[in-house]
C-alpha cells in the first residue's frame, strides 16, 4: 500500500495499492524529488477513465515496470477533476509538444515541475506505433543521467513557451452580429446532414454549441440554426449514447452515426444535455424533448444523488460481465467496457417472453449481437440498444396497437432494468464537485420552470425537480461554503469538503443559482448568488487584460496562471461568467459587471469573429448582449394562474429572466429587488409585467396579452 491510501479521491484510492510508490501531488513529492535529484513522473487522469484503468492494469500493477519508476522517478498521482489547475497546465504542454491531448496524461518533470517529455496513453511495450512505457521510463532516465542539462535546457525552454501562450489582445470595439453570422456558418459547414453533430467521428457532446445555435435561431429566425440542433438531439436520444434501460447519456459515440458509445457517465454530460433537450422542447414545440430531458434527470436523482442532496460525479465504462465466470464462488474480477449495458438475445427471450419481437425490433437486437467486432472481443455476440424501428413500424409488423406496443415497451424496460439490477454494478465515483453540482442545480431548476404550467395548480409539475435542486444548493451551502470568509470548496467526500474551489466553480454555481431563483424566487438563492459573483471577481478576474483567470495564482506548485478559451466538453469560466452577470445585471444594476461584459467581450472579439466556433457559450453570451435581456415578472393573484403560468412555461424566450412573485414573499424580493416593489395584481387576477431595462409595459392579466407582449419588444 502506498501513500494514496490517506487520499479521498476515488481515483488516487484506485491506485492505493499499485507496487508503484505513488505521491500525492504536494510538498513531500516535490522535497523528494529535489533531495534525491530525480525527475518526477506524474500521471494524471480520473477514476471513471476506461484509458486510465487500463494503463493501470499494464503497467502500474506490473511489479518491474513500478521497480523502475521507483528507482529512477518520484512518481506522481493527480485527480484532474479535484485538481484541474495541475491537469490544465500539463495538458496544455502535452497539446503544444504533441498536437492531441487525453487522459490518462503522462508527464515527465524536472523536480523544478518543469515538463520535458509527455503524452498519453503508454502500452507497456511497444505496438500499435506508440512507444513501450518501459522503454520510455528506461530512455528518460538514460538520458536525465546521461545528458541533464539538455534535458533541462529543453525544460527551460518549454517552460517560457508554455509562459507566453496568451489569449489574443482585445479588440478595441464589441464583437457585432456579423461575428455570430460567420460562427452559425462554420457550424453549417461542419453539419452531418446524415448523422446530425458536427464532423466526424469520433462524436462528442457539446451542448454550448446547440444553445448558441437555438439562441441566433430565436434572435434572427434562421431555421437551419433550428433544424441542426433538433436532428442532432433527436440522433443522440435515438441511439447507442444514450442509456434506454436506465436513462441518462454515456460520454461521447465512437462513430458517426451515434450508435456505439464510451459507456461512461459524467454528471456535467447530463446536466447540459438535459438543459438542451428542454430548450429544444419549447424550439420545436416537441414534448419528444422535454420527455428524453426528465428521463436524464431521473436517472441522476435515482443514481447519481448523495442522501444529503449532492450529485455525484461519474460512473464508470468498465464492469464485470454478468455471464463472467465463477471460480470458487467468487466472480471473475477482469472489467470489460459496457458490461453492464449490453444484451444477449436470449436473455431478452427470456425476460419478455411474448413481448420480445417487439423488443428485439425497436431496439436492434439480433441473435448473434449488433455491436461491432472489437480486439478484445467484449461486445462478440452482445447487443447494443439503441432506437431502430418506429412505433408505427413496430406496430404494423406485430399486428398490435400503437398504445398496445407503446405498454409492452414500457413494461419491457422496467423489467430489463429490475434484471440489470441483479448485474455487477460499474464503478461510481462518490466525489460531489461544486461546479458540476452547479450545473446540475441549473438543469432541476430549468426542468421544474418547463413542467410549471401543466401540474393541476400551475405549479405542481416540476415540483420534484425543484426540490432536488434546492436540496442540491443546500448542500453545497451547507457543507462547502463559509459565508464569513466567503470561502468556496470544490470537493465533497466521506464527510469532509476539501480543496479551495477554481473559478469554474464559483462561476457555474452562480449559474445554477440563478436558474434556481427563478423558479425560486426565495431572496438567500440571489443574494448567494451575488456574494460568489463578488468573490469570484475579487479572486479572479484580470485587470489588465479582462476575463477570470482559473486560478488565484497563490500555489506556487502551479507554474501557469491559465484562463480557459475553449467551450469544450465543459464551457469556460469566462464564457459562464459573462452570462452570469448579464443576468445580474438585469437584477440588480452595477456597472462594474455591465464593463466587465464588455470587456470580456472584447477579450473574446478575434476568436469570435475568426473561430467562434470554439467558443460557442461565449457566442452565446453575445447573442444575449445583442438581443437585450427582458425581464418577466408573474404576480400572483387569485384568479387566472394557470393561463398565465402555462403560456410562460411554453414559450422559448432564451434572452429573458423570468419570476414569480407571491404577495406573501413580495415585500422580502423587494428587499433585494426593489422594482418588484409596486408590482401588483391588476383586478386582483395573476398579472404578467414585461420589461426591458427596469421598464415595463402595461401589465397584462391573460395568455393571449402575454404572447403579444412577450413578441413585441419592451
Amino acid at each position: 500500500m502506498n501513500r494514496l491510501a490517506r487520499e479521498r479521491s476515488p481515483y488516487l484510492l484506485q491506485h492505493a495499492q499499485n507496487p508503484v510508490d505513488w505521491f500525492p501531488w504536494g510538498d513531500e513529492a516535490f522535497a523528494k524529488a529535489r533531495a534525491e535529484d530525480k525527475p518526477i513522473f506524474l500521471s494524471i487522469g480520473y477514476s471513471t477513465c476506461h484509458w486510465c484503468h487500463v494503463m493501470e492494469h499494464e503497467s502500474f500493477e506490473d511489479a518491474a515496470i513500478a521497480a523502475v519508476m521507483n528507482e529512477r522517478f518520484v512518481p506522481i498521482k493527480v485527480d484532474r477533476e479535484e485538481r484541474p489547475d495541475v491537469d490544465r497546465v500539463y495538458m496544455t504542454f502535452v497539446q503544444a509538444t504533441t498536437g492531441s491531448g487525453g487522459w490518462p496524461m503522462s508527464v515527465w518533470l524536472t523536480p523544478e515541475l518543469k515538463p520535458f517529455y509527455g503524452g498519453t496513453y503508454f502500452p507497456p511495450a511497444s505496438k500499435w506505433g506508440r512507444p513501450g512505457f518501459i522503454d520510455i521510463l528506461n530512455e528518460i532516465a538514460r538520458v536525465w543521467a546521461a545528458d541533464r542539462a539538455k534535458v533541462e535546457q529543453s525544460a527551460d525552454a518549454l517552460t517560457s513557451r508554455l509562459r507566453s501562450l496568451e489569449t489574443a489582445a482585445p479588440v478595441r470595439t464589441l464583437p457585432g452580429a456579423d461575428a455570430l453570422a460567420a460562427t452559425v456558418k462554420q457550424f453549417k459547414d461542419a453539419f452531418d446532414p446524415r448523422s446530425g453533430g458536427f464532423g466526424d467521428a469520433p462524436k462528442f457532446p457539446r451542448p454550448s454549441e446547440l444553445l448558441l445555435l437555438m439562441r441566433e435561431h430565436a434572435r434572427t429566425g434562421d431555421a437551419h440554426a433550428k433544424e441542426m440542433v433538433l436532428r442532432t438531439l433527436r440522433a443522440m436520444a435515438l441511439g447507442g449514447m444514450r442509456d434506454h434501460i436506465g436513462g441518462g447519456f454515456h460520454r461521447y459515440s465512437v462513430d458517426a452515426g451515434w450508435r456505439v458509445p464510451h459507456f461512461e457517465k459524467m454528471l456535467y454530460d447530463q446536466a447540459q444535455l438535459a438543459t438542451a433537450f428542454i430548450e429544444a422542447s419549447l424550439v420545436a414545440g416537441d414534448p419528444f424533448y422535454a420527455e428524453v430531458a426528465e428521463d436524464t434527470l431521473l436517472y441522476v436523482m435515482r443514481e447519481m444523488t448523495d442522501p444529503a442532496g449532492g450529485f455525484y460525479s461519474a460512473e464508470d465504462a468498465d464492469s464485470v460481465p454478468p455471464d463472467a465466470s465463477e471460480e470458487g464462488g467468487e466472480r471473475r474480477a477482469e472489467k470489460t467496457e459496457g458490461a453492464f449495458y449490453l444484451w444477449r438475445a436470449d436473455e431478452i427471450d427470456a425476460l419478455v417472453g411474448v413481448d420480445a419481437p417487439a423488443v428485439k425490433l425497436r431496439y436492434g437486437i439480433e441473435p448473434e449481437g449488433n455491436a461491432p467486432q472489437d480486439p478484445q472481443g467484449e461486445f462478440t455476440g452482445k447487443n447494443l440498444l439503441y432506437v431502430k424501428r418506429s412505433i408505427d413500424d413496430i406496430s404494423k409488423q406485430v399486428g398490435q396497437s400503437n398504445d398496445q406496443v407503446v405498454d409492452l415497451l414500457n413494461r419491457a424496460r422496467l423489467r430489463m432494468f429490475e434484471a440489470r439490477l441483479e448485474r455487477p454494478r460499474p464503478h461510481r465515483d462518490d466525489k460531489v464537485l461544486t461546479a458540476w453540482n452547479g450545473l446540475m442545480i441549473g438543469a432541476l431548476a430549468r426542468m421544474a420552470r418547463l413542467l410549471a404550467g401543466f401540474g393541476p395548480d400551475g405549479v405542481a409539475g416540476g415540483a420534484p425537480y425543484l426540490g432536488a435542486a434546492q436540496r442540491a444548493a443546500a448542500f453545497v451551502r451547507e457543507r462547502m461554503w463559509n459565508a464569513g470568509t466567503r470561502t468556496l470548496l470544490r470537493r465533497y467526500r466521506d464527510g469532509v469538503a476539501e480543496i479551495d474551489a477554481y473559478a469554474e466553480d464559483y462561476a457555474y454555481l452562480v449559474a445554477g443559482l440563478l436558474e434556481l431563483f427563478q423558479a425560486d424566487p426565495a431572496p438567500m438563492w440571489l443574494e448567494w448568488a451575488i456574494a460568489l459573483q463578488r468573490q469570484q471577481d475579487d479572486l479572479f478576474w484580470d485587470a489588465q487584460g479582462a476575463g477570470w483567470f482559473s486560478t488565484t495564482g497563490r500555489d506556487p506548485s502551479v507554474l501557469l496562471r491559465m484562463k480557459d478559451d475553449y467551450d469544450g466538453a465543459e464551457p469556460a469560466t469566462s464564457s459562464v461568467s459573462v452570462m452570469n452577470l448579464l443576468v445580474l445585471s438585469h437584477l440588480v444594476p452595477d456597472p462594474v459587471w455591465d464593463e466587465r461584459i464588455d470587456a470580456t467581450l472584447r477579450l473574446f472579439g478575434t476568436r469570435l469573429e475568426q473561430m467562434g466556433r470554439g467558443v460557442p457559450m461565449m457566442a452565446a453570451a453575445l447573442s444575449a448582449r445583442l438581443a437585450g435581456v427582458q425581464q418577466i415578472v408573474i404576480v400572483e393573484g387569485d384568479t387566472n394562474d394557470a393561463a398565465l403560468q402555462r403560456a410562460l412555461a411554453q414559450s422559448y424566450l432564451p434572452f429573458a429572466i423570468q419570476l414569480r412573485v407571491a404577495p406573501a414573499s413580495q415585500r422580502a424580493l423587494a428587499g433585494s429587488l426593489p422594482f418588484v416593489a409596486a408590482m401588483e395584481p391588476v383586478g386582483g387576477a395573476t398579472t404578467a409585467y414585461v420589461c426591458r431595462d427596469f421598464t415595463c409595459r402595461q401589465p397584462v392579466t391573460t395568455a393571449d396579452a402575454l404572447q403579444q407582449e412577450l413578441g413585441t419588444p419592451a
